[in-house]
């Protein structure tokens, strides 16, 4: 088991060292531009080679996409609770508390646990997390909503684009299924990259509240990502995906709406990183739970 485990979480915490020690020590790193490459051509491509490879349940993938709404939906009720009772503001900490990296990490997590099928899996819950991250987290932030954002948001046309060739059965020609596998390629590991290189530059303040909310993150992901799994009689790659997704830690791109609105950026950045480090801390035991379903006391 522990070989397992280091064989999965290894990578991850690599990939993201390299990042991070590389952004300590001065070196050039772009990272308006390594994002938006990520996220309008590596991460789109990733999408569009997993899904057009693979032969998977799409009512499974469809499932997850609904679970992941229903673990949104529980996350802001849980978050609205408690920054009531705490007297903080709601567009400053619900987003950095009910959005997590199911992305930079999430993704890769998912590859290394459960292989392409549990990448494909992902993307679904990714690509529902992204979407309202980019639309609802956003609208949070700012004071208001824009329907024309959900426009510019290319993990809908990827997932649109990947979907009508599984639907239609259409196999996707050769040079393209190529293409996107190659640009695709590149974004597992600069997400994670970028992941380091983000945590290296946050500015945190209020050490104690960071500390609280990050854990806050984290047990309640995933407290909920383990109930909507047992409770949806998941097994496998599903029930794993779900755990490991529901349980990672804030998202970097709260920090990025909190500063480009003003929304006490400090704080948030704070949140973000005790959530992430206190996650890679307890990595083995998501990890161990996602694939051992054993362990759960009721089992």
């Amino acid at each position: 088991m522990f070989s397992q485990l280091f064989s999965i979480i290894a990578p991850v915490i690599i990939c993201a060292a390299i990042g991070y020690f590389w952004q300590r020590r001065g070196g050039a790193f772009d990272s308006r531009m390594v994002a938006g490459l990520v996220t309008n051509v590596g991460t789109p491509c990733l999408i569009i080679a997993t899904l057009g490879r693979l032969t998977i349940d799409y009512s499974v993938f469809w499932q997850l996409a609904g679970l992941a709404i229903v673990a949104l939906a529980c996350f802001f009720v849980i978050t609205a609770v408690v920054i009531r009772l705490a007297g903080l503001s709601f567009q400053n900490y619900a987003p950095s508390l009910a959005f997590a990296n199911t992305g930079n990490l999430g993704l890769p997590l998912c590859l290394f646990a459960f292989g392409d099928v549990g990448l494909a899996l992902a993307i679904a819950w990714f690509a529902v997390n992204s979407i309202s991250q980019f639309t609802i987290g956003m609208g949070i932030s700012a004071g208001q909503f824009s329907l024309r954002q959900i426009a510019r948001t290319p993990v809908i046309y990827a997932v649109a684009v990947a979907l009508a060739f599984a639907v239609t059965e259409t196999p996707i020609p050769k040079w393209l299924l190529n293409t996107v596998e190659v640009l695709g390629g590149f974004a597992i590991p600069l997400m994670l990259i970028a992941l380091g290189v983000s945590l290296a530059g946050l500015k945190v303040s209020e050490f104690k509240r960071s500390i609280a909310l990050g854990a806050l993150r984290l047990v309640m992901g995933f407290a909920v990502g383990v109930a909507i799994a047992e409770i949806a009689g998941l097994e496998g790659p599903a029930r794993g995906v779900v755990i490991i997704e529901a349980s990672m830690p804030a998202a970097v791109f709260n920090y990025l709406w909190a500063q480009y609105y003003q929304r006490d950026p400090a704080a948030v950045a704070g949140i973000v990183v005790a959530s992430t480090l206190m996650a890679f801390i307890a990595l083995p035991l998501i990890v161990t739970v996602a694939i051992d379903p054993s362990l759960m006391p009721w089992r």
